[in-house]
């Protein structure tokens, strides 16, 4: 029996999947309900299926030749395909709440603000990521937790 789930079935579905995720981070971070949540790796275990299935399904020679020695022009004409943006897109949704679940953790480890990061991280990934970081260094270097000075090294976190 062949699976065949239409691609915008999936591609649709994948974006409406992740945004409780996002939802409850944003607007409901301390809400116990968001940290049980949150400390669950199955949406990304779903989120991985969905992109698996893609890959799998749409992979053929052609493209595997071009992934396993990427040019510019070959990664081009792969994403002028809808399946190959699906599983793209896809990829972003998983690596995108998967940085954003990181953010959301460590925001709750420190108390660093999280919102504008992990909005940005919604929409643009690094950009959020990036953000984190260096309100994760402000927030460490102009105020840290009371007892200690700001000439404490910086964490990796």
């Amino acid at each position: 029996m062949t699976l065949n789930l239409p691609l915008n079935f999936l591609f649709d579905g994948a974006n409406v999947f992740v945004l409780p995720f996002w939802t409850l981070m944003i607007l409901l971070p301390n809400w116990g309900v968001t940290r049980r949540v949150m400390a669950s790796f199955l949406p990304f275990v779903a989120l991985a299926a969905v992109y698996i299935y893609l890959f799998a399904v749409n992979l053929n020679p052609e493209t595997a030749e071009a992934l396993a020695n990427p040019k510019l022009t070959d990664i081009a004409r792969f994403f002028t395909e809808e399946s190959a943006a699906a599983i793209a897109w896809v990829h972003f949704l998983v690596m995108d709440l998967f940085v954003g679940r990181w953010i959301y953790w460590e925001g709750q480890k420190s108390g660093v603000w999280t919102v504008h990061s992990l909005v940005l991280c919604l929409f643009a990934g690094p950009m959020g990521l990036l953000s984190h970081i260096v309100t994760a260094w402000v927030s460490q270097k102009f105020f840290p937790p009371s007892g200690e000075t700001t000439t404490a090294a910086p964490s990796a976190s």
